[in-house]
């Protein structure tokens, strides 16, 4: 089964709709030892068939518009983070603190970018606060991986010890992981079938989302890539976030296209969150499992008070096994499942050419909503769905490849590249990679300052 036929199935889609998709495919694009390619064409290409089903379906379309997917512009999209500017200026990717280090008996990756993920990790290693790059090196030098990794957890920080391929599918973790879907739907709330208001099939762009209002709770980057790929389809799409943690400006420019951003606190004004519950279609949570619970934020707690919705969630290790209540990011996912060992070299480990796992699962997240919004216009319920990095990254070391197919050569990211200007200055970003015939080119609004919006539908 091809890599697009697999994650279309895994999606619950009509085998009949893939007729309607076509790709360009760039020889040079997303060049790895692995499939990364071949994945992220799938990911976003399922995305872009179950965003012209849903216009078809709203629109009263006879057939699904037709679908392109271009190597070009998934791989400019999948590098957006690292093709932003703001102002001239490029954004910082990784803090000094996240990378790969050297141990007594092999490596570990640790993650740093947030403050409190810094403070937490030099706690766990016993340093100060403003402890150098060399003290912490010479410090993780002393200890093994492993216990680096359990010492980094303890502490509410992030650290991964690296594993071989092997060395990961005899863990107990990955055995939980393999023995889930590519992507987890459920359907535990009755409710009648959504009534959709009609689009016109003669306007443009046609926004298959159009009038949906999605709460955004989520981090950290397949959460928010989900979400802006809804925002670019026309739902109207509130990012909330707690007061105290606030984003990194360079993340929040890359994945707020289309979003508004609000501030909630939780715990002292449950009554706004309750108004927003109210008159949303979806909520999508990134957070990790069981993280938002005490909020009244578990899927059970939410249907029972909106049912009918569509609940989407993303975790880094699944929502199941024994590190499903651990932290993680895309790049400590690839150190555990064995990507950076198969990526490297002896001497050193390696990485994908992009965050793949974040991008990728964040468009099948996104796909997963809109398939899940065109089943409830059928018959109704509520829809939980969903998908873990880990399990994508199961996915991409199964080795899953599309049939051989003419390639052109990849010239570079430029043709999908464009500028931008809005309340955080000019900004210079990837074209959205999501595409089909009548649909739209671009997101309607730029990015927002972090939490600069009320915490109300407009």
């Amino acid at each position: 089964m091809t890599a697009i036929k697999y994650a279309w199935s895994a999606l619950g889609g009509d085998p009949a709709h893939l007729a309607r998709l076509t790709t360009a495919t760039r020889e040079g694009a997303l060049e790895a030892r692995l499939p990364v390619r071949e994945l992220a064409r799938a990911c976003v290409g399922t995305c872009a068939l179950a965003a012209a089903e849903l216009a078809a379906r709203r629109a009263g379309l006879a057939e699904v518009p037709g679908v392109r997917v271009d190597d070009g512009a998934v791989a400019a999209a999948f590098h957006s983070e690292r093709h932003l500017l703001l102002d001239g200026r490029a954004p910082v990717v990784f803090a000094p603190l996240s990378r790969f280090w050297r141990t007594a008996d092999g490596w570990v990756r640790t993650h740093a970018n947030y403050p409190h993920h810094r403070a937490r990790l030099l706690g766990a290693l016993d340093l100060p606060a403003d402890a150098s790059v060399e003290a912490v090196a010479a410090r993780l030098a002393e200890r093994s991986a492993l216990e680096i990794e359990e010492a980094a957890y303890g502490a509410g920080g992030l650290a991964v010890a690296l594993r071989t391929p092997k060395e990961w599918r005899a863990h107990e973790q990955a055995a939980a992981v393999a023995a889930r879907p590519l992507v987890e739907r459920e359907r535990p709330a009755a409710a009648p079938a959504r009534v959709l208001a009609p689009l016109d099939p003669a306007a443009a762009p046609l926004l298959p989302a159009a009038g949906l209002r999605v709460l955004d709770l989520t981090r950290v980057l397949a959460g928010p890539v989900a979400t802006r790929t809804l925002a670019l389809l026309g739902a109207d799409v509130l990012r909330v976030d707690a007061p105290w943690l606030p984003e990194l400006p360079d993340q929040h420019a890359d994945t707020g296209f289309g979003k508004r951003s609000a501030t909630l606190d939780l715990s002292a004004d449950p009554g706004a969150f309750e108004e927003l519950l109210a008159s949303a279609d979806v909520v999508v949570t990134g957070y990790r499992p069981g993280a938002l619970d005490r909020f009244g934020l578990s899927p059970e707690a939410l249907f029972a008070r909106r049912p009918g919705l569509v609940v989407a969630q993303v975790s880094a290790w699944g929502a199941y096994g024994s590190w499903c209540g651990r932290r993680g990011f895309d790049s400590l996912v690839q150190v555990a499942t064995g990507i950076a060992a198969t990526e490297g070299s002896a001497e050193q480990p390696g990485a994908l050419p992009a965050q793949a796992l974040d991008h990728g699962t964040g468009y099948l997240l996104a796909a997963a909503v809109l398939r899940a919004l065109t089943e409830q216009s059928y018959d109704g319920g509520g829809r939980l769905v969903r998908l873990a990095l880990a399990r994508t990254a199961r996915w991409l070391t199964d080795g899953t490849r599309p049939g051989a197919a003419t390639a052109a050569p990849y010239a570079g990211p430029e043709a999908w590249l464009t500028e931008t200007d809005g309340p955080l200055g000019r900004l210079r970003h990837a074209r959205p990679p999501v595409a089909f015939v009548g649909g739209p080119a671009d997101w309607a609004r730029p990015p927002v300052p972090w939490g600069s919006d009320s915490a109300r539908w407009r």
